[in-house]
């Protein structure tokens, strides 16, 4: 059952033209704020819904919070009415996502110049793999094939000789978090100026900047002052460490923070060592100091060390699995599927911005009628513009970006 939302987005309607993760976690987030999204799906279901096993055919345990607060509107745009209707709903519409690529959306007549003929004020997000105007625009891209090619796997050869792939879809979130901010940035302009635009957030380009804020390091002057790549973070002893009965997370950032390490391991002859003396010393000899620390850890059990940590201002976390993260989430009960956790929003407002879940993952094409019903009758009122459509017989491949 919906609610009435109420957010920082409360009356912007969002139209979702993606795929995969990273578009529908863009829209998640928008929903999640208060938007009216609506998603248009292929009649040939989306990636998302089987990506995991889950409780429903159609809901992954991926797709139950990937695809909240969103109506689902199924439409064929390979036939003429299926974007003649796109073309009506956008026209009520404030912004438009898609991960279409350029040449597929160029086949489909959906292309920048073609939504802002029937909507000219509107925000239209194109996020594809790499710049629409170079070599690759069209190439397929997904998260292995951007972190390959963005310094990822690089930085874990530099720390343990071998290149290997972050193991989880780091490029789609943080692509999908990037086209967020971008659209809002987008909707400020048009709210202070009345102009639409087209926004592009190519994947390369976001996590060739994600990997290098700190990864260019020395070799960002001219001439390079240093190889790239932060010691620190590649140090192969940064990792978590072990405990009497356990695993701990365990940074001492400060000269006193490492002071207080050794003393409570008994190290009282690394107390005045001049590794911990300046920062730089301590990024220099990060590799023997991590494991001086490890060794001193596992005198304790994680709960005794915990304690210490949090009483000695140093920085400290426990472990937790998978399991014990997700055993920790609310819960909500979906219509179809019943009892399910929920990822909640990850910033809180000082004043009320609605509950987090206020339309659950809607099966495919569950808002059809309802959402063409609303756009019929905005139409005919004259709230919108649809515009003379255009024609397209072309395949919209959903599922490339």
């Amino acid at each position: 059952m919906s609610e009435p939302t109420s957010g920082p987005l409360e009356g912007i309607r969002v139209i979702d033209l993606t795929s995969v993760v990273m578009g529908p976690l863009a829209t998640q987030i928008f929903g999640d704020l208060g938007a009216d999204v609506i998603t248009i799906e292929n009649p040939r279901g989306t990636l998302s819904r089987v990506m995991t096993d889950g409780p429903h055919p159609q809901l992954s345990g991926i797709a139950l919070n990937l695809l909240r607060n969103k109506r689902n509107v199924v439409l064929d745009l390979k036939t003429d009415a299926g974007r003649d209707t796109l073309l009506q709903i956008v026209s009520t519409a404030e912004v438009l996502v898609t991960n279409l690529r350029p040449a597929t959306l160029a086949r489909l007549g959906l292309t920048y110049p073609d939504i802002a003929a029937v909507r000219p004020d509107i925000v239209y997000c194109q996020a594809q793999g790499y710049p629409s105007d170079s070599p690759s625009a069209d190439a397929p891209a997904y998260d292995d094939i951007i972190q390959a090619g963005t310094g990822l796997p690089d930085t874990f050869r530099r720390m343990t000789g071998e290149p290997q792939f972050v193991p989880t879809l780091i490029a789609d979130k943080v692509s999908g978090l990037t086209i967020a901010y971008a659209v809002m940035a987008a909707l400020l302009h048009r709210a202070r100026t009345g102009e639409g635009q087209r926004v592009e957030v190519p994947m390369v380009d976001v996590m060739t900047a994600f990997t290098l804020v700190e990864h260019a390091a020395a070799a960002t002057a001219r001439p390079p002052q240093g190889p790239p790549g932060y010691e620190r973070i590649l140090n192969p002893e940064r990792r978590p460490q072990r405990t009497s009965d356990g695993w701990i997370s365990v940074l001492p950032y400060t000269r006193g923070n490492y002071e207080d390490v050794f003393a409570a391991g008994g190290r009282h002859d690394l107390v005045d060592d001049e590794r911990i003396h300046t920062p730089r010393a301590r990024i220099e000899h990060a590799n023997s100091l991590y494991r001086d620390v490890a060794d001193i850890l596992t005198q304790r059990t994680t709960a005794e060390w915990m304690a210490f940590c949090r009483g000695s201002d140093i920085p400290v976390s426990g472990v937790p699995t998978l399991d014990e993260l997700i055993d920790d989430l609310p819960e909500d009960v979906h219509p179809v599927v019943g009892a399910y956790k929920v990822l909640p929003q990850p910033v809180r407002f000082s004043r009320a911005t609605g509950p987090t879940v206020h339309r659950p993952a809607a099966l495919s094409g569950e808002h059809t009628d309802e959402v063409l019903a609303e756009v019929r009758d905005s139409i005919s009122t004259g709230r919108a513009d649809p515009g003379t459509p255009a024609t397209s017989g072309a395949d919209p491949h959903h599922e490339a970006r």
